[in-house]
């Protein structure tokens, strides 16, 4: 269960040289006649030494139309002027990186992963709640269109970086009752993630795991993930403020987690994407309050993750980007993410004005 944004506490070469070991005529001395074979076998050696080709991502973005115009055309001069002052809500009201920049200030993208391009747009939430989210209130046909309407919305307004269609899927979903193991939480089926792993595929989009943790450690979850982890458009989602600790209730009680058991789980994710030739992956942080995550500075993207910070959260407009502000802006990893409530914001921010904010999402998900 979401909350509204709330204000959190304080905020904190030596060069490689080639030397020949022996003179001209010693290094052709016992060289042999370069026969056919001998070529064919040095070829062969060649082809075997050479690098593998990275891993091909198999998401398609949504094109933007020929009228789509760059970003800035979108904006007027009152409305890049206002941005910041709102945003901030009496904190440094000048922008950290340009408009439209989705890498945050002071950061770097060393992947090949979705985000170094494009943004993802994701419908988030479980088929079998209409409570948590849009996903449980559509068929998967429907929700498939919807979700490529709102995606090519951004690639609208962002021509040059066309937006991927994502599902988020609650895959272990938060609850009050203990239930059977006593970790407050329970698993999606098997035959639902298949569902929507088929249906991400087919639709050249991605498929983003959610875990929601209870009571229950993030490496447990991820672990119990990796058969979908292991398909090359999967990804992952951590929702940091349903885990608890023991005498606590998820949704009743706020939870938290430390930034180096997001960052286990980061490298875990890593190395799982190079080890088995996968693309590069990203995983996404949810957090809608400074106190949620202690040891922020711990999470860090990878040669083979990118790391989203998304702000968490439904409620008013001004409050959500001033959220933003202190919970991405104020605190860079590498990229921001921001949701959108369609039944509970005030009011529902269009696309132009989550681009406004400093940075602009890489990530935007509606719930």
């Amino acid at each position: 269960m979401k909350k509204l944004i709330m204000a959190g506490a304080s905020l904190a070469v030596i060069p490689a040289l080639l030397l020949a070991g022996c003179s001209q005529d010693a290094a052709t001395q016992d060289q042999e006649p370069k026969t056919k074979e001998n070529a064919e076998v040095s070829s062969d050696e060649q082809a075997a030494s050479s690098p593998e080709p990275a891993p091909q991502p198999n998401y398609q973005a949504i094109e933007p139309s020929e009228a789509a115009r760059p970003l800035e055309s979108h904006y007027t001069e009152t409305q890049l002027a206002e941005m910041p002052t709102t945003e901030a809500h009496g904190d440094d009201t000048e922008r950290s990186v340009p408009l439209g920049q989705t890498l945050e200030k002071g950061t770097e993208d060393e992947t090949d992963g979705p985000l170094q391009k494009n943004r993802i747009v994701s419908f988030y939430g479980h088929p079998d709640s209409t409570t948590m989210g849009i996903l449980g209130e559509y068929s998967p046909e429907e929700l498939m269109e919807k979700l490529k309407d709102q995606t090519k919305a951004y690639s609208e307004l962002d021509p040059e970086r066309p937006a991927i269609p994502a599902i988020e899927l609650i895959a272990t979903v938060a609850q009050r009752n203990p239930g059977e193991d006593g970790l407050y939480m329970h698993a999606t089926a098997d035959e639902d993630m298949e569902r929507y792993a088929k249906l991400a595929e087919e639709n050249d989009a991605l498929l983003i795991l959610d875990v929601q943790l209870g009571r229950d450690n993030i490496m447990n979850q991820v672990k119990s993930l990796e058969k979908y982890l292991k398909l090359p458009y999967v990804h992952l989602a951590i929702d940091t403020e349903f885990h608890v600790k023991e005498g606590q209730v998820p949704g009743e009680d706020l939870g938290h987690v430390d930034g180096e058991n997001v960052q286990e789980a980061i490298e875990y994710v890593s190395n799982l994407a190079s080890e088995n030739g996968l693309p590069d992956k990203a995983v996404i942080v949810h957090q809608f309050a400074d106190i949620i995550i202690s040891n922020k500075e711990a999470i860090q993207p990878t040669e083979n993750v990118e790391v989203v910070l998304n702000n968490d959260g439904h409620g008013i407009a001004a409050l959500k980007r001033s959220g933003y502000h202190q919970l991405v802006h104020n605190q860079p990893i590498q990229y921001g993410g921001f949701k959108v409530f369609y039944q509970k914001d005030e009011p529902v921010m269009t696309p132009e004005e989550v681009l406004e904010l400093d940075p602009a999402p890489a990530f935007v998900n509606y719930q």
